[in-house]
C-alpha cells in the first residue's frame, strides 16, 4: 500500500494538530465553495468539534460541547450540521461506532477504509482504490449492486502496540 493512499495517519508525538485543523478548515471552505454551499457558524463549530481529535465523536458528545457556548443548541441542530458535512464529503460516519470523523481528502469523492484502534479509539483513514475496486467487482460477480461501501478494520494503532 502506497503512502499516497493514507489520507489520515494515526496521530503521533510529532503531530502538529493545530496545523492539521487549520488545513482541514481550509479544505472545508474550499469544498463548500466548490459545491456552492456555505460553511455557516454552526456547521463550522460542528466541523471543528469533529476534528478536535483523531478519534470518532458521537453526535451527543458534539451537542454537549456545543452547550458550553450555546445552551439552547438542540439535537436537530447537530444532526442537520452533520448531514450537511456528510453531503459535502467533509466528514465520514463510522457505522459500527455511530460516530463521525473528519475526511482526509474532501476534494475528491472516495470510499475510505478505516483502521480503528480498539485500545485508544484513534482512527486512520485510507483510500485504497484497489480494495474498493476488488470488493465492488466481487460483489458484481455475485449479482450484487453496491450502493454504499464502508470498510472498518479493528486492531491496535502504533501507539498502543
Amino acid at each position: 500500500m502506497s503512502v499516497e493512499s493514507v489520507l489520515i495517519p494515526f496521530k503521533n508525538q510529532q503531530h502538529n494538530h493545530e496545523s492539521c485543523i487549520k488545513s482541514a478548515l481550509a479544505d472545508a471552505e474550499a469544498a463548500c465553495s466548490k459545491a456552492g454551499m456555505r460553511l455557516t457558524k454552526i456547521r463550522r463549530q460542528v466541523f471543528e468539534l469533529v476534528w478536535s481529535s483523531h478519534a470518532p465523536v458521537k453526535a451527543y458528545d458534539i451537542l454537549a460541547q456545543l452547550h458550553q457556548e450555546n445552551p439552547r443548541a438542540a439535537p436537530p441542530t447537530v444532526y442537520r450540521a452533520l448531514d450537511f458535512l456528510l453531503s459535502v464529503g467533509l466528514v465520514h460516519r463510522i457505522e459500527s461506532l455511530n460516530a463521525y470523523i473528519g475526511c482526509g481528502d474532501p476534494s475528491q469523492p472516495h470510499i475510505g477504509q478505516f483502521l480503528i484502534c480498539e485500545a485508544c479509539g484513534a482512527v486512520a483513514e485510507m483510500n485504497a482504490q484497489k480494495i474498493t475496486r476488488l470488493l465492488r467487482k466481487q460483489a458484481e460477480q455475485l449479482g450484487f449492486k453496491t450502493v454504499n461501501q464502508l470498510v472498518e478494520i479493528r486492531g491496535l494503532c502504533p501507539q498502543c502496540t
